[in-house]
């Protein structure tokens, strides 16, 4: 790890983004160029004073989970966030699809109003806005292969309690016939391979739903969430596909002067706390 040259890289592309860069207000004039520390630090889902040590060059060493939560907060290139990863004393990505946000759909949740995520096609959470850490929780703190929505589906119980009963069982056989489909778009791709190989070995359910060798199923865009705070409600879920098909940009919608409108909105007063998981501090 060269902590001095980290150092210097994460300050100085912190100073060459503005606040309309990342969807922010510009709000009053700014003493200093760029952004604030603690903005980078919130949309890295970071503490301000974990961010500070990186920027002196003192501190832990930050985990590769962190180094790419800062490439997304700091809108870097593709290059970038694997120059990022080098210095940090990580290898580079060697798979042929990218977890770097696509520029064009991080433009357009900057902007959004409503719940919104991107998804890679492996179905890791790369960006949320608030209102979605709100309404479905912070699904970036995750590492390891926990960090793949599929992989929780099937591994951990308590991903499944989100979602209403009746949504289950379409869920699960979607999550095995998309692995199908992802298997055939990105064929000898270590990732995809590992990822796969996982969840045949962990288990049992999908390995016996994937012998059937079903082909991709077209999920509802219906949403049915089981949510701590105000119980269920049902949104509208849309897609925007990025144009290599790589990324999904997920926005949640609820019908105006409906009642799950109406707890949508009291999602986006109470914010991420009503989750009733607050965000890691590294």
């Amino acid at each position: 790890m060269d902590r001095a040259q980290l150092a210097d890289f994460l300050r100085r592309r912190r100073e060459a983004l503005g606040p309309e860069d990342v969807g922010m207000a510009p709000g009053p004039r700014r003493r200093a160029p760029g952004l604030r520390r603690e903005e980078v630090a919130s949309l890295a889902h970071m503490s301000t004073d974990y961010l500070s040590r990186l920027e002196q060059g003192r501190g832990p060493n930050p985990s590769e989970q962190m180094i790419r939560s800062l490439a997304r907060a700091l809108r870097l290139t593709h290059d970038e966030r694997n120059h990022l990863l080098v210095l940090a004393g990580y290898p580079p990505s060697r798979s042929r699809r990218t977890d770097l946000v696509n520029p064009a759909l991080l433009r357009v949740l900057d902007r959004l109003d409503t719940p919104a995520q991107v998804l890679s096609a492996l179905t890791e959470t790369l960006a949320q806005n608030e209102f979605a850490l709100a309404l479905l929780g912070d699904q970036m703190r995750f590492t390891g292969p926990h960090r793949y929505h599929v992989y929780r589906w099937f591994c951990d119980p308590a991903e499944r309690e989100r979602y209403a009963p009746e949504d289950r069982e379409p869920m699960t056989r979607g999550f095995v016939a998309g692995g199908r489909m992802l298997a055939s778009r990105y064929p000898d791709d270590p990732e995809v391979e590992e990822l796969l190989e996982r969840l045949r070995a962990d288990s049992e359910e999908f390995a016996r739903i994937w012998s059937e060798h079903e082909v991709m199923m077209r999920a509802s865009h219906r949403k049915r969430l089981i949510h701590p705070s105000v119980g269920r409600i049902e949104l509208d879920c849309q897609a925007l596909v990025s144009e290599d098909d790589g990324q999904s940009l997920l926005v949640y919608t609820a019908t105006p002067g409906t009642e799950d409108h109406d707890k949508l909105r009291l999602l986006s007063v109470v914010g991420s706390q009503a989750i009733g998981s607050a965000t890691p501090t590294p």
